[in-house]
């Protein structure tokens, strides 16, 4: 992750303080004032002004946002234009119809290379590890780089769909699935035959967990999910899987999906931690080599 990411992670952050603080107008001048040399999140950052814009009753100024970066080139899937509460009093707009149309015109999907981490000395596993929504595979590498030192080989797998330039995600499970039989085949030969661990944060740990039941598109030895989004369980169930572990935050908003598929997931150790909220905890490096070494 370059200063730029870092800097961009840093205002969507502060940004998202304020939203939830209901202070939109601060947000919308934070974003204005602070984009400068983020120009290649201009998509992203104009999504997010216009919705706290549409959040704080602008909704002309929300459409000029939206309008003004599709100009310069910008574009959104549909979805995330269209499902976002924060634009509602758009979608009666014929502009917006249009700004629709021309970003679904413009979105494509774009195939990475998984990013591997080998650890000193010979690995004795592999953890493919699955970023979160908005995120990309050198978050992943930031938040599962403690299985290094507990000599598993890290490997990164960054989606392919794209819900605009920057912005990633994993909406749909066979696309997911898809992705993560590419980044297997380009293993290095020195892994290609360990025991793999699904791993995966949010989004990602939605992914890791349905991958680990399905067994596909290779069978992994367990699975690891901190916040994991969860939707619809597989109907499928993997042989035991050890580890199959789940970190959650009692401040997770996901806390309530997590407890109610809890008897679907027969065999996981669901791990709810107290005031956390959506995010990696602070000792999640300590937690990591616990539940390994046990497993």
């Amino acid at each position: 992750m370059d200063a730029s990411e870092l800097r961009y992670d840093d205002l969507v952050d502060r940004v998202e303080v304020l939203y939830n603080d209901h202070h939109y107008r601060a947000a919308a001048d934070l974003l204005a004032a602070e984009s400068g040399g983020l120009e290649a999140w201009a998509a992203e950052l104009a999504h997010v002004r216009a919705c706290v814009l549409g959040a704080d009753g602008d909704a002309d100024g929300a459409m000029q946002v939206l309008l003004d970066a599709s100009t310069a080139g910008a574009w959104w899937a549909p979805e995330i234009l269209v499902d976002d509460d924060d634009l509602e009093a758009l979608q009666d707009r014929p502009a917006f119809h249009e700004l629709i149309k021309v970003s679904e015109a413009r979105v494509a999907d774009d195939p990475v290379p998984p990013l591997v981490t080998l650890p000193d000395g010979q690995p004795v596993g592999v953890v493919v590890a699955l970023h979160g929504a908005g995120q990309r595979a050198g978050h992943a590498r930031r938040d599962w780089s403690g299985v290094l030192e507990l000599g598993y080989a890290l490997v990164c797998v960054q989606s392919s769909r794209r819900m605009s330039p920057m912005y990633r995600t994993w909406p749909d499970p066979e696309h997911a699935l898809a992705d993560i039989a590419r980044a297997l085949a380009q293993l290095p030969a020195e892994v290609e035959h360990l025991p793999l661990i699904a791993a995966g944060f949010s989004a990602g740990g939605r992914v890791a967990i349905d991958w680990a039941l399905r067994g596909r598109p290779a069978a992994v030895a367990g699975v690891l999910a901190v916040a994991p989004a969860l939707r619809e369980l597989p109907d499928a169930t993997a042989e035991k899987l050890s580890p199959a572990t789940i970190w959650i935050g009692t401040g997770d908003d996901l806390l309530e999906v997590v407890d109610g598929a809890a008897d679907q997931l027969t065999g996981f150790t669901i791990e709810r931690l107290p005031g956390l909220g959506h995010a990696f905890p602070s000792d999640f490096a300590d937690r990591l080599s616990a539940v390994l070494q046990d497993s």
